[in-house]
């Protein structure tokens, strides 16, 4: 076939393996030979099918991209790459042959340092599913005293109605003609090194060694659906906005009967209106008045808790910061807890009556500064905030 993959699937180059998934399932309900008959619609649906198995196979789809359609094609026809794709040659890679000696994913093996066995049916080893991430908002009181959060995502599961395995319990099963129900073809070409033997995944069956009379219909055959799910995580207290949590096996189905991947929860924090988080520290910004900070005073400031009573000393400047020891976030699978910064700030009043004024005017006198109420003055104690 000389079209590319993602073209034969309509997707783009850095779509994820649902979006290629998806992609293959439409083009199974319109081109499956079972449910249409269309002009070459069994030839387009092996050309999708074909590209579905490459594209969701991160190795394979990693020599794809490199190498591009046509080399790619000629490498797994050869069993090899030739020298632009990676410096390896089309050499005799199959050896002695026999099931899983050789073969396409043998070569990856050698090329990439492999974690695909070979080996039996198709060399179809059980596979643990990829892991699958998802965020989860909470608030800061929830970070500080830990919660139990439910959540709903929705996340690709084995087909309820066939289990997994494409096609209706029921199906007629016929052996693979094209490779008598080994799930591997061997081919064997004559080179100037000689006689080469190599065998990989029979494409016909997709090394399943059988075919089916029918696909499911409610997944078209892929095995796989989207699905929505409900679930409940523990998030620690003391976590902190970015850091992930990790829920075992509630990842993507296996295959080949390998177990699920995981699922990872990103967790973000929501804004507070009173703190500020750095680690394991609070920061809070705390409006006192002029005479507060001219003759001191005990103020009631917040904290995830509720409140405390702080001690503001007397001639306190707008801006000085006071620290509350044990009053932060606490720390995560650690002791005791972070600490709480109170910036304060003067707050110059909007009206005043005249008795105010009037002693406002005598305490600027007293300091020798003749000021202008309406602006002079007020405006100096605003700009000093």
């Amino acid at each position: 076939m000389s079209e590319d993959f993602y073209d034969i699937l309509g997707v783009s180059r850095d779509a994820d393996e649902d979006e290629i998934s998806k992609a293959f399932r439409e083009k199974a309900a319109q081109y499956h030979p079972d449910v249409s008959d269309k002009e070459n619609a069994e030839e387009k649906f092996r050309q999708a099918k074909k590209a579905k198995e490459v594209l969701t196979d991160e190795e394979k789809r990693q020599a794809y991209d490199q190498m591009g359609h046509e080399r790619f094609e000629q490498a797994e026809k050869r069993g090899g790459f030739d020298e632009g794709a990676g410096g390896m040659g089309g050499g005799p890679f199959g050896g002695a042959g026999g099931r899983g000696a050789g073969g396409f994913e043998d070569i990856f093996n050698q090329f990439f340092g492999g974690g695909r066995g070979g080996g039996g049916r198709g060399g179809n080893r059980p596979q643990q599913g990829r892991d699958i991430r998802t965020a989860m908002e909470i608030t800061l009181e929830e970070a500080y005293e830990g919660v139990t959060k439910e959540f709903t995502i929705q996340r690709p599961e084995e087909c309820p109605d066939c289990g997994g395995a494409g096609h209706p319990p029921d199906a007629d099963v016929e052996t693979c003609p094209e490779c008598n129900g080994q799930g591997q073809v061997t081919q064997v070409q004559q080179t100037p090194l000689g006689r080469v033997q190599q065998t990989q995944t029979c494409r016909r069956c997709g090394g399943e060694g059988e075919l089916y009379s029918e696909s499911c219909s409610t997944c078209a055959g892929d095995g796989i659906l989207q699905q929505e799910a409900t679930l409940q995580v523990d998030v620690p207290e003391g976590i902190r906005d970015g850091q992930s949590l990790r829920m075992d096996r509630e990842g993507a189905p296996g295959e080949n009967g390998g177990p699920k991947g995981d699922l990872l929860i990103e967790v973000q924090i929501e804004d507070h209106p009173e703190f500020e988080r750095d680690g394991d520290d609070l920061h809070h910004r705390h409006a006192i008045s002029f005479p507060q900070a001219t003759f001191g005073a005990t103020v009631e400031v917040p904290t995830i808790e509720g409140t405390v009573e702080m001690d503001v000393p007397e001639g306190t400047q707008s801006g000085e910061r006071f620290r509350l020891h044990g009053k932060g976030m606490p720390r995560l699978r650690g002791r005791g807890h972070g600490d709480l910064y109170v910036t304060v700030q003067i707050v110059t009043p909007d009206e005043m009556n005249e008795e105010q004024r009037e002693a406002l005017e005598q305490f600027a006198e007293a300091g020798g500064e003749e000021v202008n109420v309406e602006k002079g003055f007020f405006e100096k104690l605003r700009n000093s905030i």
